[in-house]
């Protein structure tokens, strides 16, 4: 498979960086990562975020959440230039261009990923090679770890320059890119790159471990064959149809999610980036979200991921064991269920406060997720994958538990923070639940000694849905009985099949495409949350509108807005949480894992009704 760099016109992919108040834009920024963490390079070639040793670790670069006191490794030609950018076709490993007067380098940014498997340390690698002219060129880097709160200590061992801050470590090497000067706080340094000529600078960084300080062809090897491995991995997914490599892009982009370590999927890589610009909508995405579970294990399975798909199940049904039967709405990368939301000092993405470190919202009551784990593990044996006894009992009593619950109200998926009501969704969801509970036993995956109490009340759920949650002036069915409102999460009938007669849930799709619809865009619901402010369109409910009208049967309507939905990627294909209708601001975490898992759902559900 291969990937163009030139889905967008010039314009676009050579346009100079900006910044707002020392801040880039959200859209400006690429991924890069190990399976362990993430760092986030801006198009000015700054990399303004890196959480280390772990993607829920604090930040050692977090200049996006405060620009002052994070710290970052800058990285450009001194004076003015242009910019353009890709990922090497098939991996997670990104090209910059910088086009000066007379000039051109390649900046090559990648977590190393060795052949042989992960090391103890983890490595960060810039490639500098000249393409034309004489382009000076500057860097610095600035570590600040733990979020700026930890002293940082910058000296030399030998030659190299090392920063520390308790059991954390970073080292410096430099071939070719300068002498190095060491200043409190800063590394930084000055070279010139001839046309064929080569620099490198690579960032070692330990915990709790020793320092490693490898060789320029050590480095550069490990360099290459990280390439080498992501397009070993990239060739055995399956992605074909008219956004092959949108799909390719969003499959790569949730690999770099994925943890190598536990299987886990996490939301994003980062916290409190808004979804209001000087707002309070700020949270902390690095968990994993049992909403985001049947869409995960379905996207691993369709793309080919065999093992992601086996980690992920297994992990899920790891962390849920911790607070089986009730579930919670997120667990930590490692199954665990802590995770104590607290206000940091900082001054916020564009002075968007509070900046948060954990969520709340692991303390509320969403049915919806019982639903996503029953349907997680249908999916899981509907492959032919086998469950054992133990989690079979597990499955049934999870069953058993949302028979009891489902009249209870709840905070919804949207993680409302007003008080708990009875949303239309969360009921569609135990449905489901109760649904996959009766299909697993009916295959004999689980024993369920209440199968016929599963299958009353999944006709009471049905029943309270069809008549307490329509609207007959709305002519559509509402976010909770009694409302006026919309919630563009009633979309997903279409994909968990919960469409008794066909007609109310396409009468409900126009709806919410009338109301909640912003040309290509969708927001999330209407009516209050307990929040301030208007937050933007939410990206993945525009690819569950292309699903649900594609099931309909919609195909060319589906088609053509898939089209522009995959237009309103940043310049390397990436999506964030939400983006700002009027301006194409990207707002929220990034890079969004949900929104990507739906472009994939929504491509693979295409070609699926297409057939």
């Amino acid at each position: 498979m291969t990937e163009s760099d030139t889905r967008l016109d010039g314009a676009e992919r050579d346009r100079p960086p900006s910044r707002v108040g020392g801040f880039a834009p959200i859209r400006d920024y690429a991924a890069i990562g190990d399976g362990r963490t993430v760092a986030l390079v801006a198009r000015d070639g700054s990399i303004d975020w890196l959480t280390s040793p772990a993607v829920d670790s604090p930040t050692l670069f977090g200049a996006m959440l405060d620009a002052d006191r994070c710290g970052s490794f800058e990285l450009a030609p001194e004076g003015d230039f242009l910019v353009r950018r890709r990922y090497v076709p098939g991996t997670g490993v990104l090209e910059t261009t910088f086009h000066v007067e007379g000039g051109a380098v390649r900046v090559t940014d990648a977590m190393t990923v060795p052949a042989g498997g992960l090391p103890p340390s983890r490595e960060l690698v810039r490639k500098v090679e000249g393409l034309g002219g004489t382009v000076p060129i500057r860097w610095a880097v600035r570590p600040r770890f733990d979020y700026g709160s930890a002293r940082t200590r910058v000296e030399r061992r030998g030659d190299v320059p090392i920063a520390r801050s308790r059991a954390d470590a970073l080292a410096v090497r430099c071939f070719d890119a300068g002498e190095p000067d060491v200043s409190p706080g800063t590394i930084s340094g000055r070279f010139q790159v001839r046309d064929g000529e080569t620099a490198l600078l690579a960032l070692p960084m330990a915990h709790q471990e020793p320092l490693v300080f490898s060789t320029r062809a050590e480095i550069e090897d490990r360099l290459s064959a990280t390439i080498e491995a992501w397009r070993s991995w990239s060739a055995g997914r399956s992605t074909t149809g008219p956004w092959a490599q949108a799909v390719e892009r969003s499959a790569i982009t949730l690999k770099l999610l994925i943890s190598a370590t536990s299987g886990a999927l996490v939301a994003a890589p980062t916290t409190s980036l808004p979804e209001v610009i000087g707002g309070e909508r700020n949270w902390d995405y690095r968990y994993c979200w049992i909403r985001d579970s049947a869409f995960t294990l379905d996207a691993l399975l369709q793309l080919g991921c065999a093992q992601e798909a086996d980690a992920f199940f297994w992990w899920l049904m790891q962390a849920s064991q911790r607070t089986h039967p009730r579930l919670q709405v997120l667990y930590g990368i490692d199954g665990g269920a802590e995770a104590r939301e607290r206000e940091l000092e900082l001054a916020g993405y564009r002075d968007s406060r509070p900046v948060r470190v954990g969520n709340g919202a692991v303390d509320q009551l969403q049915l919806d997720i019982y639903g996503d784990v029953l349907e997680t593990a249908w999916e899981y044996v509907r492959e032919g994958r086998p469950i054992d006894a133990e989690v079979g009992k597990r499955l049934a009593g999870a069953a058993d538990h949302v028979a009891r619950i489902w009249r209870q109200p709840d905070a919804g998926i949207w993680e409302v923070r007003s008080e708990p009501r009875h949303h239309t969704h969360s009921k569609m969801m135990c449905w489901v639940a109760l649904d996959r509970a009766i299909r697993l036993a009916e295959a004999g995956a689980i024993r369920g000694r209440t199968v016929s109490e599963w299958r009353r009340e999944r006709s009471a759920v049905e029943d309270f849905v069809l008549t307490e949650c329509w609207s007959e002036a709305k002519g559509a069915l509402v976010r909770s009985p009694g409302s006026e409102d919309l919630d563009a999460a009633l979309l997903l009938g279409a994909h968990f099949g919960f469409d008794p007669d066909g007609d109310r849930l396409s009468r409900t799709v126009d709806a919410i495409r009338r109301e909640l619809g912003h040309g290509p865009y969708v927001f999330r619901y209407s009516g209050e949350d307990g929040l301030e402010g208007q937050e933007g369109a939410f990206v993945a409910c525009s690819f569950w509108l292309v699903e649900a009208l594609a099931r309909r049967g919609l195909v060319e309507e589906a088609a053509e807005l898939m089209d522009e939905l995959v237009g309103l990627s940043n310049d390397v294909g990436l999506y964030a949480e939400e983006i700002d209708p009027g301006t194409g601001e990207f707002l929220g975490n990034f890079p969004q894992g949900l929104s990507h898992l739906a472009l994939i759902g929504a491509a693979f559900a295409f070609e699926e009704e297409k057939r």
